[in-house]
């Protein structure tokens, strides 16, 4: 989870560039989904956290792009919301 609120968490995946705001697990390049508003949109709140999903819950999918650009995209996104 991100420090912080949903918004945070949206501001923060707002600010990756490298990363694709995709739900999709058969791919090399790196993914991002906010599963609050995407994957698990139809359920409520309380059902959320029962799986564990919050406001702040981001979920990365890790491609085959260099570890460095990978590290420096994630740095950028700590960046913006720190």
């Amino acid at each position: 989870n991100i420090k912080g609120d949903e918004e945070e968490a949206k501001k923060f995946i707002d600010h990756l560039e490298l990363f694709s705001l995709l739900a999709n697990v058969a791919d090399v390049k790196s993914l991002v989904i906010h599963p609050a508003s995407t994957t698990h949109s139809q359920s409520n709140r309380e059902d959320l956290e029962k799986l564990g999903i919050y406001g702040n819950t981001i979920r990365l999918s890790i491609g085959t792009e260099h570890i460095d650009d990978i590290l420096e995209d994630l740095d950028r996104a700590f960046k913006a919301i720190s």
